[in-house]
């Protein structure tokens, strides 16, 4: 039983940038790799990346929606989130999640070609907190 609410566990999760994000190869193995949220750290269970389509990521979630992120906090916290992705080719939507600190990955800024903003949806989020560890369950 989670001890923590959401509000809670986004506060504990405020700055964290990075994470990994897991995904299901076409041959079934489990693909990680680091990704940033690039300042976007309000947590409400969702998370945002961006990526091009060109990736593996991209064709692993094509083919298979259940991810997984992994969170490092600070003082003894950890979270894992299972969740639904997303593949969103919308301009608005990369404007809304788009940052200064993007333009060095994408030079051509929201017109980059193939740009892709991946949204994960929690599903289960897995918290450990200074020894303690609970589990919440969304819609």
């Amino acid at each position: 039983m989670s001890h923590l609410t959401l509000h809670d566990l986004a506060k504990k999760m405020k700055g964290i940038d990075i994470a990994t994000l897991a995904t299901h190869t076409d041959g079934g193995e489990i693909a990680g790799r680091p990704m940033s949220n690039n300042g976007d750290v309000t947590y409400e269970g969702d998370s945002f990346y961006f990526t091009t389509d060109d990736t593996r990521m991209v064709s692993d979630i094509e083919g298979d929606r259940k991810v997984s992120l992994s969170f490092t906090g600070k003082h003894g916290f950890w979270a894992t989130v299972e969740g639904d992705a997303e593949l969103i080719r919308d301009k608005a939507a990369f404007e809304e999640h788009w940052t200064k600190d993007l333009d060095k990955w994408f030079e051509d800024g929201v017109d980059t070609k193939g740009l892709v903003l991946i949204k994960v949806h929690a599903r289960r989020i897995k918290y450990w907190d200074k020894g303690e560890d609970g589990e919440l369950t969304l819609n």
